[in-house]
């Protein structure tokens, strides 16, 4: 079976679903790696699109709403659906990246270099993490999976609370601000959002030795862009927080 990942678009019946495959029709890692490439530059030219019409003065508030709803609802139908991958990821590529841009413009007008800089820090992450996973130094063991899930699904609930309580002027404790318990609370989030790539390449690579399908591969690259998504926004507010206290 495969093992559980704290990312929620990757879930060990996303596989179980789908049968067993083998030769061309079957799922790769190469292929996964493929397509997680072309679903990174369509999200870049998504984002490229906002983030040049926010530096143009132009109003990008619809457009970021309307690509995180958009996003959000294509996001769904794809975790429920693993056959639409191929039709739908590179639409949530170009919603998730129109969004992804007007975000990242609106920080940077604020903190110069900022975007470079958790773009960077990202890739390292995501680098040194794969480095780590292929020597086998970190191993996604079933413990470490279900630390992993729990802490994500805790994130998840807290920030929905927050979003809550929001509505009614009320604002979580540190979760937001500068302070360095606030820095702290970013910094786990950061390393739990990192740790999330492990279980999706032990994902990854678990599923093209059980023989899934092809369409798989938009699939697993769809999960792996989430977290890579995820990690970058962290890496954001981190760096904000951070910046904010000189």
């Amino acid at each position: 079976m495969i093992g559980r990942s704290g990312n929620p678009t990757l879930n060990e019946k996303s596989f179980e679903k789908t049968g067993h495959y083998g030769g061309s029709e079957r799922m790769t890692i190469d292929g996964t790696v493929n397509k997680a490439f072309i679903t990174l530059a369509i999200l870049l030219g998504g984002a490229f699109v906002s983030w040049s019409m926010y530096f143009d003065g132009r109003n990008v508030l619809p457009l970021a709403i309307g690509g995180l709803i958009g996003g959000f609802i294509l996001a769904l139908i794809i975790s429920f659906k693993s056959s639409t991958a191929p039709f739908l990821v590179p639409i949530y590529a170009v919603l998730e990246g129109v969004f992804l841009g007007a975000v990242s413009a609106n920080y940077e007008s604020a903190y110069n270099g900022i975007t470079l800089q958790a773009a960077l820090l990202t890739m390292c992450v995501f680098i040194a993490l794969l480095l780590a996973y292929k020597a086998r130094i970190i191993k996604a063991t079933e413990n470490f999976r279900l630390g992993v899930f729990a802490a994500t699904a805790g994130i998840c609930l807290m920030y929905l609370l927050s979003f809550i309580l929001g509505m009614f002027g009320i604002s979580i404790p540190y979760l937001h601000d500068n302070s360095l318990i606030g820095i702290g609370i970013s910094l786990v989030i950061v390393v739990v959002a990192a740790l999330n790539l492990v279980l999706d390449f032990d994902f990854i690579e678990r599923g093209s030795q059980q023989g899934a399908p092809k369409h798989m591969e938009w699939y697993g690259a769809f999960g792996l862009m989430v977290t890579l998504v995820w990690l970058y926004l962290e890496m954001l507010r981190l760096l904000a927080k951070i910046m904010s206290r000189d």
